[in-house]
């Protein structure tokens, strides 16, 4: 039977079934991944931020991703680690709000990694006119419009999530409100939510992975052509890290929303990955093989040193 009274409405979210031992050390594993990624990205911004040489559009985008990646981490791994210890309930708005706010960020990840990909196409195909196409007038038009297309995207499904009621157990086998596993809970099949949300999620995930892939092509096309040895090994350095990023970030999500899988269980440790692991990843990927910003953190350092003796003295 329905249950119109949703003011009232709770879910449990189930989480993992695991022991109180096995969450104590679950807990200290996540716990210590979402520290450290939180500190790692915000590094990378800090970095970005003082260091002049840095002070260029791919860093520009770079740092809006650092920035994403600890919000897309901290929505989703607390509430992870508090269940990991005891069950905990939450609100069918609170649930709602909190799957739209998720979907803003998947989306806005999968728009950045679009823009940061057109960044590097015009850079590599086109070095001559990239200062000017480039500037930084048009990078935060970019990512303003990357930004306000996210809030927009996961509006319809959202609202009209809000008007459905739910039957049987209240129970989310998940460890976040997620899509899959709240419209499970629903009353109706195939929604207006339930439609248009998994409508969105293909055409935005298909689209930006083949905008991506597409732009690649064009940069591996012109690198193979270069005829600098250096300029060569450079532009591949960059472009790895960013594809690397890419394809780990991708091959779970088309998991997930593309083509998802009937297996909770799988669902959820794929979910894993790219909310909690694949955060923390991307800096170390990024200031790993980037020479730049290992440059940038060397000199930021050997500055720190200066400024301890200058006090010492």
């Amino acid at each position: 039977m329905a249950d119109n009274d949703t003011t009232e409405l709770e879910f449990l979210i189930a989480g993992f079934n695991v022991t109180w031992e096995q969450g104590v050390i679950a807990f200290t594993i996540f716990f210590t991944i979402y520290l450290l990624t939180v500190l790692a990205n915000i590094l990378i911004i800090t970095l970005v931020r003082l260091d002049r040489h840095l002070q260029k559009p791919m860093y520009f985008f770079l740092t809006n991703f650092s920035f994403l990646e600890i919000w897309i981490t901290t929505a989703t791994v607390p509430i992870m680690l508090a269940e990991l210890l005891r069950k905990i309930s939450i609100s069918q708005k609170a649930c709602i709000l909190h799957f739209y706010f998720c979907a803003i960020l998947g989306a806005m990840e999968n728009y950045l990694l679009a823009v940061m990909s057109l960044d590097r196409f015009i850079a590599i195909c086109y070095p001559l006119r990239y200062p000017v196409v480039m500037n930084d007038r048009v990078c935060v038009q970019l990512a303003g419009g990357a930004w306000f297309m996210s809030f927009m995207s996961p509006l319809l499904p959202a609202v009209s999530f809000s008007q459905l009621s739910f039957c049987g157990p209240r129970v989310i086998d998940h460890f976040y409100c997620d899509f899959s596993p709240l419209i499970a809970l629903s009353c109706t099949r195939n929604s207006i939510s339930e439609i248009s949300f998994r409508f969105l999620a293909r055409f935005i995930i298909l689209g930006c992975f083949t905008l991506i892939m597409l732009s690649y092509v064009f940069i591996i096309m012109t690198i193979v052509k270069m005829p600098s040895t250096s300029g060569r090994r450079n532009a591949f350095t960059t472009c790895t890290s960013h594809l690397t990023v890419v394809f780990i970030y991708y091959g779970t999500l088309i998991f997930i929303y593309v083509c998802p899988y009937e297996s909770n269980c799988l669902n959820k440790m794929v979910s894993v990955v790219y909310t909690a692991v694949t955060p923390l990843l991307n800096p170390i990927i990024y200031t790993l093989r980037n020479q730049e910003v290992k440059a940038a953190l060397k000199r930021t350092l050997v500055k720190l040193k200066e400024l301890e003796r200058v006090n010492v003295k």
